[in-house]
Parts: structure tokens; C-alpha cells; sequence
């Protein structure tokens, strides 16, 4: 795909339910040292009911505002923390495309900054923070960057950008200290590992890379 429109959707991100259903038992052993231990089954419920939202919730010729309708949707589904935060990005996502007809490299930087900056919101955090921002911020910076170096780069090498960015944000996490949740309280185990809300962004971007290279 070069660009993804609203019929495109579900198929897009049935590729990031497939991702978060093969890392499932990888995400709840990484949280279970720091958190409750069921951040896999999270993301794997919330993105996998996500295609189906997506059918349900299209607005033709207008991805900004199917994405939008969708994340409220999932928000219900799953609302954890986790779950909440992922909402919301996908929320701001959709809001800063509202009207765009499909999504190709210009509307995917627009897509993952508002992202970015609906966790931030919602979150109330900051990057440094060890949070799902420090790897959705990242790619978004990535991603910006390649499109700005060369405007016509295509879909799927600016996900690509984006990928890479979210996978360096994901090591940097090791060294950071968690300031949030039950985290924060065994803030000395998670040191060395790699924060499972950042692990979770990066493989929410590797499924929508194998997606778009579909």
C-alpha cells in the first residue's frame, strides 16, 4: 500500500492484532515484573476487536474521522490504563486527519504526532518518562524526519523510519527510571529491562509496517 483508505483500514490493522496476538505471552511475562502482568491480554482483546470497530465505524472517504469513531469504540473494550492511553492516540490520531481521504506518508506523520501527542495528553507524561511515549514519540520524530528529507518518500518507508525510531525509543527505556503506577514502586526491577508500554507502541507500529507492506 502507498496510501490506506477507509476500506483498507481493517486489513491495516488486522496485521497489528496479529503482532500483539504472537507477542501476548512476551508482554504479560514483561509486565508481570513491574505491573499486573496482563498487559499481553490487553492489547490483544483491544486490537483485535479493532478490524471489526473499524468495519462497523467507517465514515467514507474519511479516515481521520473512522479512526476517531473507532478509538471511542475501543476505549469501552479495553479500559485499562494501557488500553486508555492507546485510545487516546488513536483518538488525536484520527482527529489531527479528520476530513483526509486516505492516509499516505504526509497523513501517517500527521497521524502519529497527533498520536504522540494524545498519550501525552492523556498521560499527563513527558518523554524520559518510561512510558509508551518514549517509543510512539520517537517514530514520529523518524518518521517527520524522512518525510522532510525527502517528500517523496513512500508509505512504507516512512513506517519504516518510524519503526526504527519506535525500537531505539524501546532500548533507551532500559535506562530510565519509571515515575508511573505500580512501576514506580518496583522502579529497581525494571531497571535493565525495557518498559512494556514502550514495547507495546513498537509492535503496534511493526503490525501496521507489515500491514502497509501488504
Amino acid at each position: 500500500m502507498n496510501t490506506v483508505t477507509v476500506q483498507q483500514l481493517p486489513a491495516l490493522f488486522a496485521e497489528v492484532s496479529r503482532i500483539f496476538d504472537e507477542k501476548k505471552e512476551e508482554l504479560c511475562a514483561l509486565d508481570a515484573k513491574t505491573g499486573d502482568g496482563d498487559l499481553g491480554l490487553t492489547m490483544s482483546k483491544g486490537f483485535g476487536a479493532l478490524p471489526g470497530l473499524l468495519k462497523d465505524n467507517a465514515e467514507e472517504n474519511d479516515v481521520g474521522k473512522s479512526l476517531m469513531k473507532t478509538a471511542i469504540r475501543m476505549s469501552s473494550v479495553v479500559p485499562s490504563t494501557m488500553g486508555t492511553l492507546m485510545a487516546s492516540g488513536l483518538l488525536e490520531g484520527g482527529k489531527a486527519l479528520k476530513g483526509a481521504k486516505e492516509m499516505g506518508s504526509k497523513e501517517f506523520c500527521t497521524f502519529l504526532s497527533g498520536f504522540a501527542a494524545g498519550i501525552q495528553k492523556r498521560g499527563k507524561c513527558k518523554r524520559g518518562d518510561r512510558t509508551l511515549l518514549d517509543a510512539i514519540g520517537p517514530a514520529a520524530e523518524e518518521a517527520g524526519k524522512a518525510l522532510a528529507q525527502r517528500p517523496s518518500a513512500r508509505l512504507s518507508e516512512v513506517v519504516c523510519e518510524a519503526v526504527q525510531g519506535a525500537r531505539g525509543g524501546v532500548e533507551a527505556t532500559r535506562k530510565m527510571t519509571p515515575k508511573f503506577g505500580k512501576a514506580a514502586v518496583f522502579a529497581e526491577k525494571a531497571v535493565g529491562t525495557p518498559d512494556q508500554g514502550a514495547l507495546a507502541g513498537f509492535y503496534l507500529l511493526l503490525g501496521m509496517k507489515n500491514g502497509i507492506g501488504k
